[in-house]
């Protein structure tokens, strides 16, 4: 008898295949973030528009099923991490993490919000897309439904074992405006 094991994941191929882009848009509650995943044109060795979307909707279902425009967008498990002024995005099953690039401003808001809204690209974009070649991808895969939506979250900031969890730290109440009566005896001494 034999056994083929099938990784659950996506495959390392698809990964070193993925284009990102990152930047801040309104959205109706204020200000989002937003991640821009396609395919590269050169390395999608040879593969056929269905296989790239194939492939673009396996990682779809990996990160917990993204949906079109006209749906309602989905919250995805926890799967943006930051490290140090990095943010990668994890993929369950995926060996390794994608580094997607930011600028500190965007880092800001996301880490303010918790959150930014994924879209997968079904169609391969070239990474050295400019903004005019952006837009339009953008414009074009929107109308045409190649575009599918998921909002990915943060994890929440663990909590400190070293800080007062009432106080955070300031040695102040924030309900009264008093000194914290749960505060160990660092809270009342750090500046």
């Amino acid at each position: 008898m034999s056994v083929t094991l099938t990784p659950s994941g996506p495959e390392l191929r698809l990964l070193v295949s993925l284009a990102a882009w990152t930047w801040q848009g309104s959205g109706p509650d204020g200000r989002e973030t937003h991640i821009l995943i396609t395919h590269t044109t050169a390395l999608t060795d040879g593969s056929t528009a269905v296989t790239v979307e194939d492939r673009t909707r396996r990682l779809s279902a990996c990160l917990g099923g993204l949906t079109g425009a006209r749906e309602v967008i989905p919250d995805l498990k926890p799967c943006l991490q930051l490290v140090g002024d990095h943010v990668l995005l994890h993929i369950p099953g995926a060996s390794r993490r994608l580094r997607l690039p930011t600028r500190r401003p965007w880092t800001e808001l996301a880490t303010r919000t918790g959150e930014a809204i994924l879209l997968l690209g079904l169609d391969p974009l070239p990474q050295s897309a400019g903004a005019v070649c952006l837009d339009a991808y953008l414009d074009a895969a929107l109308a045409t439904d190649r575009l599918l939506f998921g909002r990915v979250q943060l994890p929440p900031p663990a909590p400190r074992a070293d800080v007062c969890s009432t106080c955070g730290g300031s040695g102040t109440d924030p309900i009264s405006g008093r000194a914290c009566p749960d505060c160990s005896l660092h809270c009342r001494l750090e500046p």
